[in-house]
């Protein structure tokens, strides 16, 4: 009886049992909590742990210092660029104005270059030169400037180096047609003295009456009364020249 008992517990016929805990469910909880507190703590602790002991706290601090190092070197660096930059701008806009400047002088040089090539081009008109006494009469021209003025320029030469200064007198003379009849007009040697060494350059204007075509000018150098040389242009007309 007590063996069929027992193998009837034994077997899928037994009865069923259900074990209950004595513990309440209020402390069971306060026991999980505290082993997941527990848990955790030693799970921080690890992780510090392992920080510590493969040195990255002190890798990071040291990296940070090292980026504050560098942000205050970078913005120190950044000052003087600035710095830089503005004294580079201030001397653009300089060398700007002196530019400027130096272009205006430029073209004032280059006027009076022009004005110079001009002036140069009548000294050195190579008319041939004829004289007495190392005097030579260069570039003659003469133009009808209006109806009642004939304009005209000459250029009296020593060719000598050291040539003693010479005084003379010059006479202008005017020569054409006035109403199909022959015109001449001179003009006195003493309105014209002369005083020159090497090189100087004489010009005038002669007043002819409007109905005077003037055909030819002439000069003559002149000392003590005496006619040393005589030079003649045709008289360029107003006309023409247009």
């Amino acid at each position: 009886m007590r063996l069929r008992l027992w193998r009837r517990r034994l077997t899928i016929s037994a009865p069923r049992m259900a074990i209950r805990s004595a513990i309440p469910w209020p402390l069971r909880w306060l026991l999980a909590a505290l082993v997941l507190g527990l848990s955790g703590a030693v799970a921080m602790w690890a992780f510090e742990f392992g920080k510590d002991i493969a040195g990255l706290d002190r890798h990071s601090q040291q990296e940070l210092t090292q980026l504050r190092q560098d942000v205050q070197r970078l913005g120190a660096e950044l000052e003087k660029a600035q710095a830089v930059a503005h004294t580079a701008e201030t001397l653009l806009t300089a060398e700007r104005t002196a530019q400027a400047l130096l272009t205006t002088q430029l073209r004032e040089v280059q006027e009076d270059n022009r004005h110079l090539r001009r002036e140069l081009g009548f000294f050195e008109q190579l008319i041939p030169a004829s004289g007495q006494g190392g005097v030579a009469i260069r570039g003659l021209q003469a133009r009808r400037a209006d109806a009642t003025r004939v304009r005209w320029q000459v250029l009296l030469v020593q060719s000598a180096k050291q040539a003693p200064e010479f005084r003379g007198q010059l006479e202008v003379s005017y020569s054409g047609e006035q109403r199909g009849k022959p015109w001449t007009l001179t003009e006195p040697a003493t309105r014209r003295p002369l005083a020159m060494r090497q090189l100087l350059r004489l010009e005038g204007a002669g007043v002819v009456p409007a109905d005077v075509v003037v055909k030819t000018l002439s000069v003559r150098v002149m000392q003590g009364g005496t006619s040393l040389l005589t030079q003649s242009t045709k008289v360029a007309n107003e006309s023409t020249n247009r």
